[in-house]
C-alpha cells in the first residue's frame, strides 16, 4: 500500500497514472472471526473486552462488481455498531453477512469466516466498478453507511425503506476500519476540504443518524422553538444532535454524565444541562422495576431549567435505561424519537402516561442519501463541526473500541487507517482557520 500512500500524500492523485496505481493483492483490516463468536459466552456485557475479539489481519482485496467503489482509506472512526460486533451482541454479525451472501453471485463475496468491520471512512478513490460515472479515481471522498439494492419499488420514496436495506461495515463486509474499503458508489460523498483525514471520517453515521431522527420530515421534524432534551449530548450521536438543536433555533436540554461533559456542551452554546450522575437519578430501583418518583424528579428538573416547558422532542439513544423517564417526560403530544438502545433493547414505560397525553413514539435509522448528503454539507459549509476527541492507529482499534464501550470518550474517536499521523488532507486552510476553535472542541478532552 506505500506506494498509493506515497501518491495521495503527494498530493498526485488527479493524473491517469493515479487512475492506473496498482492495486495490492491484499490489505490490512481490523476483523472479528467467526470461530471466535462464543469467546464471551457466560460474561456480562460490560466485561467483553473488544480488545480481545478485534484483530489486524491481511486479508484478500476483493472484486470490485457493478456499481461499487473502492477506497483507499486514510481513517475511519468508532461507532457503536463496532461494540456491538467486537462483543457479539445482540447477536454475532456473521449471521447477517451469510443472509446477504445468499442474495446474489456478487454478495457472496461477503460470506466469509471474517468480517471486517467499519461504518465510517476518508479516503481516495482508487477503482470505480461498471455503473459508475458520477465518481472517478483520485476524488477525496467521504463514505456513508447507508447499503441498498434498490430493486424493490419500496425503497424508492425513501431509500432506508428498501428490503435490502443495509449497514456497510457492520451488516456487510470490507468495511472502513481498513487500508482500502468497498462501498456502493451512492455511498460516496466529497470530503470537506477544511478538515483532516480523521475529522472527515468522524461525522458520516451520527452526524447523518441525528440529522434523519431530529431534524428530517422522516424523524422528528424539529422546528424553531421547540424544547429538545438530548441524552448522551456530548457523545457521538448527541453531540451533533446538540448542535443541530442549536443551529435550528430550538433549545437543547442536555443530558450528561459528569463536569467535564457538561463544560463541553456548555462550550457548544448550551446553556440547559444536566449532570445526571451529580443529580443521582435512578430510574430502575432494581433489575425489574422502575421508579417512577425519579421520573417526576427528573421532569421538574427539566421544567425548572425550561422556566416550565416539557420536551417538545426527547431525542432517545440510550434505550432500556432512560425509555420509561423519556416517555414520561415528553410534553403533551411531543414525540420521542428512538434509535440504537446502546443500554439495552427492551424498553418499558407506562403506557398512560403516552396514551392519555397523546405522545408519540417514532423510530429512526441512519439516513437515506439526501440526509446524509445534506448532514455532510453542513459540515462543509462550516455550519456543523466534527467532535472528534482522541486518535487511534488501526493496531489500537480495540481499545478505540473499548473507550466507546466503557463510555471513557467523549464526542468521536478517530482511527488512522493509511494515514501516517493526524492533521493531514487539509486541502482549504483558510476556511480551517475560519472554524478552528469548534473543530478542535472536543480534542484531547
Amino acid at each position: 500500500m506505500q506506494h498509493i500512500l506515497d501518491a495521495i500524500m503527494a498530493g498526485d492523485t488527479s493524473s491517469e497514472d493515479f487512475a492506473n496505481i496498482s492495486v495490492p493483492e491484499s490489505y490490512r483490516g481490523v476483523t472479528v472471526h467467526k470461530d471466535e463468536v462464543d469467546m464471551f459466552e457466560g460474561l456480562a456485557t460490560r466485561d467483553k473486552d473488544p480488545r480481545k475479539s478485534l484483530h489486524v489481519d491481511d486479508v484478500p482485496v476483493p472484486e470490485l462488481a457493478p456499481g461499487e467503489a473502492l477506497v483507499a482509506v486514510m481513517a475511519s472512526s468508532i461507532n457503536y455498531n463496532t461494540v456491538w460486533t467486537s462483543i457479539f451482541e445482540p447477536l454475532s454479525t456473521f449471521s447477517f453477512l451469510e443472509r446477504y451472501g445468499r442474495l446474489s453471485e456478487y454478495t457472496k463475496r461477503h460470506d466469509l469466516p471474517y468480517h471486517v468491520v467499519g461504518s465510517d471512512l476518508a479516503g481516495v478513490v482508487l477503482r470505480t466498478g461498471p455503473g459508475v460515472n458520477a465518481w472517478k479515481p483520485g476524488q477525496e471522498v467521504v463514505a456513508h453507511c447507508l447499503s441498498v439494492e434498490l430493486e424493490s419499488p419500496d425503497g424508492h420514496n425513501d431509500t432506508m425503506m428498501d428490503p435490502e436495506q443495509r449497514i456497510w461495515g457492520f451488516e456487510t463486509n470490507f468495511g472502513g476500519l481498513a487500508e482500502v474499503a468497498i462501498v456502493k458508489a451512492n455511498q460516496l460523498m466529497p470530503k470537506p476540504a477544511h478538515l483532516s483525514w480523521e475529522e472527515a471520517a468522524s461525522p458520516g453515521l451520527v452526524n447523518s443518524t441525528a440529522y434523519r431522527q431530529l431534524v428530517s420530515k422522516n424523524g422528528a421534524a424539529m422546528k424553531q422553538g421547540d424544547t429538545v432534551l438530548i441524552w448522551g449530548a456530548s457523545g457521538g450521536l448527541g453531540s451533533y444532535a446538540t448542535q443541530f438543536a442549536l443551529n435550528g433555533g430550538a433549545t437543547p436540554v442536555c443530558v450528561v454524565s459528569s463536569p467535564e461533559k457538561a463544560e463541553i456542551v456548555r462550550s457548544m452554546g448550551a446553556d440547559l444541562v444536566i449532570d445526571r450522575s451529580a443529580e443521582g437519578y435512578k430510574f430502575w430501583k432494581n433489575e425489574h422495576e422502575q421508579d417512577p418518583r425519579e421520573w417526576k424528579r427528573f421532569g421538574a428538573k427539566i421544567r425548572e431549567l425550561t422556566g416550565g416547558d416539557d420536551p417538545d422532542i426527547v431525542f432517545e439513544h440510550p434505550g432500556r435505561e432512560t425509555f420509561g423517564a423519556s416517555v414520561f417526560v415528553a410534553r403533551k403530544g411531543g414525540t420521542i424519537v428512538t434509535c440504537a438502545s446502546t443500554s439495552g433493547y427492551m424498553h418499558q414505560y407506562d403506557n398512560r402516561y403516552l396514551w392519555m397525553n397523546l405522545k408519540n413514539i417514532l423510530s429512526s435509522h441512519f439516513a437515506n442519501y439526501r440526509e446524509a448528503w445534506e448532514a455532510n454539507r453542513l459540515i462543509d459549509k462550516g455550519m456543523i463541526h466534527p467532535t472528534v476527541s482522541k486518535v487511534y492507529s488501526l493496531e489500537e482499534t480495540g481499545q478505540a473500541a473499548l473507550d466507546v464501550h466503557r463510555n471513557a470518550h467523549q464526542g468521536k474517536v478517530g482511527v488512522l487507517c493509511l494515514a501516517p499521523r493526524e492533521g493531514l488532507g487539509v486541502r482549504d486552510t483558510e476556511k480551517r482557520a475560519r472554524h478552528i476553535d469548534e473543530i478542535n472542541r472536543f480534542r484531547g478532552v
